[in-house]
């Protein structure tokens, strides 16, 4: 479904992907694991077209992407849940959850799909006349995913969803994201919580310092001496 190959990008002067290439098969659970400040949120912006790559090329469902904008992105089929929710916090959690049906792709579903996310997220339907702004921190995690859903999307790219979670809600946010990858929705995510990640995703790649050094399934992935020492506390 999306290809990436070599692609490099950069802040100013300072490159933050090294020559980067990424598979994301459709129908599977992509993870994209690694430490702080190596390049995945990055990786993720210029899918979205947030951000411009140098060299290489994005290709999603054989469609070159890498020159679009953002919103025709969103058109085609990618919707992007950043890191830190990034919602619109004096709204409420129905218009919240509007926004994502802009695109002309999910206008006609607005009603359908606003009663799927009040299914998938109850606390969602009892909180949607309240402000974003005022939810706890896992309530607006599932406020951003369910935003992105309600794009339509093909692919679904999440971005540190664990941040600052309770262990039982992390735990509750995996099971969800296995939830929506069996409704028919690929995922790309990026996490640090590498347990956790394991057991959901279907292929994995460890990119560090602008690079991918590691990818493959996540038996491959979780038995490599270098995951299990940096990683995996063995």
């Amino acid at each position: 479904m999306l290809t990436i190959e070599n692609i490099n990008c950069f802040y100013g002067d300072f490159q933050a992907l090294r020559d980067v290439s990424l598979h994301v098969p459709e129908g599977q659970i992509v993870s994209i694991l690694g430490p702080n400040a190596a390049g995945k949120s990055t990786t993720l912006r210029s899918i979205s077209g947030i951000i411009r790559h140098r060299g290489g090329r994005i290709v999603f469902d054989g469609r070159p992407i890498g020159l679009r904008k953002p919103e025709d992105i969103v058109e085609l089929g990618i919707a992007h849940v950043p890191e830190g929710r990034k919602l619109f916090s004096t709204l409420t959690v129905k218009e919240n959850l509007e926004m994502g049906a802009y695109s002309r792709r999910a206008k006609p579903k607005l009603k359908t799909n606003l009663e799927k996310i009040f299914s998938l997220f109850p606390v969602l339907s009892e909180r949607r006349n309240q402000m974003a702004g005022s939810l706890s921190g896992g309530e607006q995690q599932m406020c951003a995913i369910g935003r992105g859903l309600m794009a339509e999307p093909r692919l679904l790219m999440i971005d540190e969803m664990s941040l600052g979670l309770s262990p039982l809600l992390v735990q509750q946010m995996f099971a969800m994201v296995k939830t929506i990858a069996a409704s028919g929705v690929t995922i790309l995510l990026v996490e640090q919580q590498v347990h956790h990640t394991m057991a959901i995703a279907d292929l994995a790649c460890i990119m560090e310092k602008g690079h991918i050094v590691l990818s493959g399934s996540t038996r491959e992935i979780s038995g490599h001496p270098h995951v299990k020492k940096a990683y995996l506390g063995m």
